[in-house]
């Protein structure tokens, strides 16, 4: 599913069109979330998910998210990242736009993410703070990307 924006920027769904050295380059080394992640697992958490690009308009990827879901109820947005070159163009909004808008991420019961810094980006569409955080549970790992990490 692509769209293009006057500006020339495009959204794509076409994960083979996903710069991933550069994408790996963002997580592992600018993210807060992923610094150090190892390449073996950024490329299984990128199997695993449905990833989502926005390309310049001379074709070099600018932005990148990616979905994991059961394809039916449930959707996790992650890894979101604008490159900062090309941040204050509405590159999130953008992003965010085409996946809420995928045909085939619709209906689900319930969407998370987890941000340190973009609530007010998420909020436009519909994030909120858990209803009842009481019932959420998490499972943290202290060190995910340390010695043991393959």
């Amino acid at each position: 599913m692509k769209r293009v924006r006057d500006d020339g920027y495009e959204f794509d769904d076409d994960r083979t069109r996903v710069d991933r050295e550069r994408v790996y380059g963002w997580v592992s080394e600018l993210s807060y979330w992923s610094k150090g992640i190892p390449r073996g697992t950024f490329e299984r958490a990128f199997a695993g998910s449905r990833p989502f690009g926005v390309y310049a308009p001379d074709g070099g990827q600018a932005a990148f998210a990616r979905v994991t879901t059961d394809g039916a109820t449930i959707g996790y947005l992650g890894d979101v990242f604008v490159d900062p070159a090309h941040r204050g163009k509405g590159l999130s909004k953008f992003l965010c736009n085409g996946i809420f808008a995928h045909p085939d991420l619709q209906g689900f019961r319930r969407w998370l993410l987890v941000t340190a810094d973009a609530h007010g980006l998420y909020r436009q569409f519909g994030f909120e703070a858990p209803a009842n955080p009481e019932r959420m549970m998490e499972r943290r790992e202290p060190d995910p990307y340390g010695a043991g990490a393959r």
